[in-house]
């Protein structure tokens, strides 16, 4: 790889995704003459690519598409579209400039682009992060990691595994087990109901899986591989599973290593950048989308989302948005809220790609959505009776009439 494919770009976007490739598309169809998309992954395409189940593509192609499918689509658009892919190269620092420092197997770049959007989307929170104790052995693994197993390399990683989560992601891993003869002994939730839509739990009951509300993993036994795993029930009782597997699934969070050395300002609740409406970054050189914003949604969403933000930077580039001195500044989310994107609400009337205030749960909640400033005055923006993960929409304009500063987004409980 040559130096001087980094030497210049009018664009240059970090994550090969469905997100970062509908943007891509997007800024060539409004004219912006190079745009570049860099990914570390060998093969451009996302997480798509590893997802070897429907539904995908409806909505963007008109035609339903497996996860592969699906991918190899965006791909091909954006190079059809004239977007330069650069795959096997890892950004490492994000400079103000903006500067990226790029690494890749013919040694480390720079480049200095116009605009940078970033969309290097999630991953799945850890074992570890979980705290799940007991022994350490093979054969605990995230759902994606299972996916690139069975799908990309056709490895069975075990016959008789457990899946932690209720997640939609969770029951995208009973499919990909079915595709191997992979025969799950129970699927675990540590709440009371499932997160997914109840519709989902009859997916586990008619493959004759044990779904196991209420319950903990406590811990891992096994020596070279998993043997076992150590519950707790409801009512407090443990209860030893054998299995020789764990498919640790969902509780996203944004793939953000990144953002932690820049001098991006992070929001304390995603986990990835603070952003305006129209994605972008506290400094406006830098743009985001897709999930690194909102851990998680579909990759619908995202490629939708992509091609919004892309707009947004195609105007900036012509001057047509320009960051104004006062903004409404939203605090961290608190009680029963998980997070609220996005964190920034800037003045104007102009449409914007994240038109939506995007509400997640910590917990269930029923009440009031409440918008509280900082000259008091107090404007309740909808009715939630909602669950964890579920999407919460509220559109910008009933914020309209709230004026720069701080502010607060809360939940007033009934009862």
């Amino acid at each position: 790889m040559s130096r001087e494919r980094f030497d210049e770009a009018d664009v240059v976007i970090v994550g090969a995704g469905p997100a970062g490739l509908s943007a891509a598309v997007r800024l060539r169809q409004r004219g912006v003459d190079r745009v570049m998309v860099l990914d570390r992954e060998p093969q451009a395409g996302g997480i798509p690519r590893h997802c070897g189940h429907y539904p995908y593509g409806v909505r963007e192609f008109g035609r339903l598409m497996k996860g592969p499918a699906y991918a190899a689509r965006n791909v091909a658009e954006a190079r059809s579209a004239g977007v330069e892919i650069i795959t096997g190269a890892t950004v490492t620092v994000l400079g103000e400039g903006p500067e990226l420092a790029i690494s890749t197997a013919d040694g480390v770049f720079s480049i200095r682009p116009a605009r940078v959007l970033l969309c290097t989307g999630v991953r799945e929170t850890s074992r570890a992060q979980r705290l799940i104790g007991g022994s350490k052995p093979a054969g605990v693994i995230s759902t994606g990691a299972l996916q690139g197993l069975v799908y990309l390399q056709s490895l069975k990683p075990f016959r008789q595994p457990v899946v932690l989560g209720t997640e939609l992601v969770s029951f995208s891993a009973l499919m990909t087990c079915r595709h191997l003869g992979i025969r799950p002994v129970a699927m675990i939730e540590p709440n009371a109901t499932i997160t997914a839509r109840a519709p989902a739990a009859f997916f586990p009951r008619l493959l004759r899986i044990p779904l196991m509300l209420g319950t903990r993993i406590e811990q891992i036994c096994g020596r070279d591989r998993v043997e076992a795993v150590v519950v707790r029930r409801p009512d407090g009782e443990m209860r030893t599973i054998e299995t020789d597997g764990v498919i640790v699934s969902g509780q996203f969070r944004p793939e953000s290593a990144l953002l932690r050395g820049s001098h991006l300002r992070i929001d304390r609740r995603t986990g990835g950048p603070e952003v305006d409406q129209y994605g972008r970054c506290s400094d406006p050189d830098y743009f985001a989308a897709g999930n690194m914003l909102h851990p998680v949604e579909t990759a619908g969403w995202c490629w939708r989302e992509g091609r919004a933000v892309a707009d947004a930077i195609a105007d900036s580039l012509q001057g047509n948005i320009l960051m104004p001195a006062s903004a409404l500044r939203l605090a961290d989310a608190a009680g029963p809220l998980k997070y609220v994107v996005p964190q920034r609400i800037v003045p104007g009337t102009k449409t914007a790609p994240l038109d939506r205030l995007q509400v997640r749960l910590a917990r269930p909640a029923r009440g009031r959505l409440v918008l509280k400033a900082a000259d008091g005055k107090t404007t309740v923006l909808a009715r939630v009776d909602s669950r964890p993960e579920r999407r919460i929409t509220v559109p910008l304009g009933k914020l309209a009439e709230v004026g720069p500063g701080d502010a607060r987004i809360v939940i007033e409980e009934d009862g």
